[in-house]
């Protein structure tokens, strides 16, 4: 089968990592070309491929015939290259966030109907081994009814490259939101109401927020809370999720399940009595194991789909309108923050 002709505009961390080595260790993928203002990270593209190099993507974009171009560059750079990129005929893998906000997503949307080329919106989370466990264990209804949903992340670490300057498109919003607001939205089961959302600037520099706390209503009536916390508690669950019938808690690799069962004798004036508890206690090698890959998607399982997507052989699983979806939300959660208000999502 042909080879799917790529190019990386961005060769930084995420570019050198996680998506050349999907792109190298896939057959369908041939690296025909690397862009980047730095030498440095172009001479070790040369070593790696021994392909084209370009310092300007709209050089490399109209010499190179390429079937798909991955960017993965700073956020604020992201429409333009993207519609950059459409215009011009070619497929695109864009990471996220995908844009800064809902009118740069509408821009890029319309710029992809009206080219030859996809666009494709790079969401992994959704391949991600927790939270597709969960929705496994949660199709069989071992703890009953959903009424709320927390997700979590934390870590007690500084860091001063762009992510934490807001004229770039940083924070911990448009970074980590995409990771830790999709997969509980999509658990819920329910399209999303509102948001209230509160954000902090603890440890970094610049003036980007370093910490989120958001909770989202459904229209189904189950909560999702979502947070991006300053911690550095060695102990704390990834995920809780809360049923009529029992609890979910995720910790890394490791899952618990408490199913609450109604005792069959009740005895009407006791207070503490009137449940019983199963706990089912696994880790990854256990029976109800979470993780069977990464948390954040595998680029590598990732990436045959965004092939056959390439190729039309199939539906690119995250459509244009789920990212803008996302969008909205992320848009909501800074609307909140700022000012300090519950807000509408029609």
């Amino acid at each position: 089968m042909k080879k799917i002709k790529t190019a990386i505009l961005g060769y930084g961390r995420s570019g050198s990592t996680l998506h050349a080595d999907a792109i190298e260790g896939l057959e369908e993928f041939e690296m025909k070309a690397v862009c980047d203002t730095d030498p440095s990270a172009l001479k070790k593209a040369e070593d790696r491929f021994h392909c084209a190099l370009y310092t300007d993507y709209h050089k490399m974009i109209s010499e190179e015939a390429l079937d798909l171009i991955v960017i993965v560059t700073r956020s604020d750079q992201h429409k333009d290259m993207v519609i950059d990129c459409l215009n011009a005929g070619h497929n695109v893998l864009i990471t996220k966030p995908w844009c800064r906000n809902e009118t740069e997503a509408r821009e890029m949307i319309n710029a992809a109907k009206m080219s030859k080329g996809k666009l494709l919106p790079w969401l992994p989370a959704r391949w991600g081994a927790d939270f597709l466990k969960l929705k496994e264990l949660l199709a069989q209804g071992i703890i009953g009814k959903v009424f709320q949903i927390r997700r979590k992340e934390s870590n007690f670490s500084i860091r001063y490259d762009w992510q934490t300057e807001n004229k770039y498109a940083g924070g911990t919003v448009l970074n980590w939101g995409p990771h830790l607001i999709e997969p509980p939205l999509f658990l819920s089961g329910g399209k999303i109401q509102s948001v209230y959302a509160h954000t902090r600037q603890i440890l970094n520099p610049g003036d980007a927020e370093d910490n989120f706390m958001i909770v989202l209503t459904m229209d189904n009536g189950v909560t999702v809370i979502s947070e991006m916390a300053t911690e550095s508690l060695p102990q704390y669950y990834n995920w809780i999720i809360q049923g009529d019938a029992g609890t979910i808690a995720v910790k890394e690799t490791e899952i618990i399940i408490h199913q609450m069962r109604r005792k069959k004798n009740t005895d009407q004036t006791s207070y503490t009595n009137e449940f019983e508890c199963n706990i089912v206690h696994n880790s990854a090698e256990g029976s109800h194991r979470v993780t069977n890959g990464n948390r954040y998607g595998d680029a590598k399982v990732i990436y045959p789909e965004i092939a056959a997507a390439v190729r039309g052989e199939t539906e690119y699983p995250v459509s244009l309108e789920s990212a803008l979806t996302l969008t909205r939300i992320l848009d909501a959660v800074k609307k909140s923050s700022q000012t300090n208000k519950n807000i509408s999502i029609l």
